[in-house]
């Protein structure tokens, strides 16, 4: 069955037959495919985090193959240039001219993988793109695919041959999503099931790129009332005074946490963020963005400032 026009575009139903696919396909658990898929209908992108061999490249070509788009991915190396992400002109001696070859990131899903692994150059030119969503080759600005979703992989355990990832590209992702081993029971069903392959063969797409496109116009409109924008400025202002924050909430991290927490909305089929969307994704949208003087994970000091701010009714 064709996808329904944007315009009567489910989008509770979409995100069942989103979450659906993925299940089918791979082993991730719903509490990492919520903000994933928020990230995808608000527009933005996401950092996975997780040891190679938990499914991470199968999770962005089920999502490629289940809008209807184009899939590519990059093998970040510590040799990979910017114009092996971007594309660049070549001599073409039939033609007698220099062509433009586009690069792997003209696509609708992108995999970046293991993007601690490249120059600070190289990873300057892929967090430009995904800022603008376009690149410039040669003198020539070029739209990049709509549309345009990141999903970059670091390996956490891994520093040998790895650039640290400076906070102010942590910041450009949306939300970002930890994957650790999956549980026993998606396990057991992973090792007596059919191949993955096959499993993503049969992925049918649920949304094509257009719809979705109108889907995050959608999230525009969803409304952010006064009573949620003051518990959204009462939290990030916590972060910037605990004593054991070096580094608390910007604005744009606020700005974050909203447009995932529209997203959510957006699925539910409201055109208002409730307090339940912000604390769904407040790990997700903040904690690779706030760091304490330790060094430690910021998920604990979040939950504790978020069981300690009062909510709006």
């Amino acid at each position: 069955m064709p996808p329904a026009n944007p315009r009567t575009l489910d989008a509770p139903a979409l995100r069942a037959d989103l979450t659906r696919n993925l299940a089918d396909v791979v082993a991730v658990p719903p509490t990492a495919v919520e903000p994933i898929l928020c990230a995808l209908v608000a527009g933005g992108h996401v950092l996975l985090e997780g040891i190679p061999g938990i499914g991470k490249t199968l999770l962005a070509r089920t999502i490629a193959q289940s809008i209807a788009g184009e899939f590519r991915r990059i093998q970040f190396t510590n040799d990979v240039m910017p114009g092996d992400v971007t594309g660049s002109a070549v001599w073409r001696p039939d033609l007698g001219r220099f062509a433009l070859v586009r690069g792997p990131l003209f696509a609708n899903v992108v995999l970046a993988d293991e993007i601690n692994r490249t120059s600070p150059r190289t990873l300057s030119c892929l967090l430009e793109a995904m800022e603008s969503g376009q690149v410039s080759i040669e003198g020539r600005t070029l739209e990049l695919g709509r549309p345009f979703l990141v999903l970059a992989t670091r390996n956490p355990v891994e520093f040998h041959g790895t650039f640290p990832v400076p906070e102010a590209a942590l910041d450009r992702f949306l939300v970002r999503v930890e994957l650790a081993y999956p549980e026993a029971v998606f396990e057991l069903a992973l090792y007596g099931g059919r191949d993955c392959e096959a499993r993503l063969r049969e992925v049918r797409p649920v949304v094509d790129c257009e719809q979705l496109v109108a889907l995050r116009a959608q999230v525009d409109e969803v409304a952010v009332r006064p009573a949620i924008a003051e518990y959204v400025y009462r939290v990030v202002q916590a972060t910037r005074v605990h004593p054991d924050v070096q580094l608390g909430a910007s604005p744009r991290a606020a700005l974050a946490w909203l447009r995932a927490a529209k997203g959510r909305a957006t699925f539910d089929g409201r055109d208002y963020v409730l307090p339940d969307d912000l604390k769904a994704l407040a790990l997700p949208a903040l904690a690779h963005r706030v760091f304490r003087r330790d060094g430690a994970a910021a998920a604990p000091l979040l939950a504790e400032i978020l069981q300690a701010t009062e909510v709006p009714l």
